[in-house]
């Protein structure tokens, strides 16, 4: 089967087209033919360490191989039909449409992947194309874990998402509009009606205005854009109970959280969101529901992977970047 492979970190031109051995399910697991990826930050971080927080240093290299990768494929995100299922396996069926993530799995990037039946894989929402299903996952589990469970964002707050028109800030636009809240978008000039479009109730553009001068106070910051701004910067932006969810945070976030923790006032939230079957069937039902769509910046071809990721590490997509994965005689 055709793959993209990479053996070495570095740029996007590390990775290469190959032909590769066709993947074969375990007892409890199953074989997806994919139609669908995409390019998340996790991707790119593994791949050539673009988007790592800031204190975390070598720590992924730690994670994911010290001199060469230990996975050799990568791709997190993915939406596919079922081709096979392991003896073991009673979730799903051969021809089931489905969608997931699988952050230390990966292997996505390619014709043919394996995923445990027990893991973040859920039927396909029936409304979606496999690219906008693709498209899901990864920035729609994040904002849910945050807004959902850590913040419990009730109806009335106020929240500010910096970096909206991101791949986890489109998300939470529209997660944070569904539970109620009066939302502020930040983004650039270029993305400021796509924001408006998924349901801020107020944008502002970080090229002429600096939301932390502005006066306005939040109960809610949710921080997707790594390194740009920080607890310490956001303080007089957040109401006194406030919570500033930092979603890109690094080292100086996680020592912010322990010790907020333990005392009064403004707290921060940093962590890593599970991947569970739960959140995908739950966002089945919101998207079957019509309450969130997924937002595509650009999609290509599996062959051109490495110009999506070279697209990916400028930090500027609008939502997601799919991969598409074609089959002879599939369209």
């Amino acid at each position: 089967m055709k793959a993209i492979v990479y053996t070495v970190y570095g740029p996007p031109d590390v990775l290469h087209l190959q032909d590769v051995e066709k993947p074969t399910p375990k007892d409890s697991e199953v074989l997806i033919r994919v139609y669908a990826a995409t390019v998340t930050a996790g991707d790119v971080n593994v791949r050539g360490f673009t988007f790592v927080p800031p204190g975390f240093g070598p720590l992924p290299r730690l994670m994911f191989g010290l001199r060469k990768p230990k996975k050799t494929i990568l791709g997190t995100e993915l939406a596919g039909e079922i081709e096979a299922v392991g003896k073991d396996v009673t979730l799903f069926k051969k021809g089931d449409k489905v969608f997931g993530i699988g952050s230390e799995i990966f292997g996505a990037y390619a014709e043919y992947t394996c995923r445990p039946q027990a893991g973040a894989l859920a039927i396909k929402p029936a409304n979606l194309t496999y690219e906008e299903a693709a498209a899901v996952p990864f920035g729609a589990v994040t904002a849910l874990y945050f807004l959902r469970d850590m913040a419990k964002l009730q109806r009335g707050q106020k929240a500010l998402i910096n970096g909206a028109s991101g791949g986890v800030g489109t998300y939470a636009i529209q997660l944070a509009k569904y539970y109620g809240a009066e939302i502020t978008g930040v983004c650039s000039t270029a993305n400021l009606a796509l924001v408006k479009s998924l349901g801020a109730d107020k944008v502002i553009d970080y090229t002429k205005e600096d939301f932390t001068q502005s006066g306005e106070t939040y109960d809610i910051i949710l921080d997707t854009v790594v390194g740009k701004t920080s607890f310490s910067r956001c303080k007089g932006s957040l109401k006194p109970k406030g919570l500033y969810l930092a979603v890109a945070g690094g080292l100086q976030e996680m020592g912010q959280m322990l010790w907020t923790s333990i005392t009064g006032g403004q707290k921060v939230i940093f962590g890593s969101p599970p991947e569970r079957k739960e959140e995908l069937i739950f966002l089945k039902e919101l998207i079957e529901a019509g309450k969130i769509e997924s937002v595509i910046d650009r999609r290509y071809p599996l062959e051109q992977t490495a110009e999506a990721h070279r697209y990916v590490d400028k930090g500027h997509k609008k939502g997601n970047v799919v991969i598409t994965v074609e089959h002879s005689g599939i369209t």
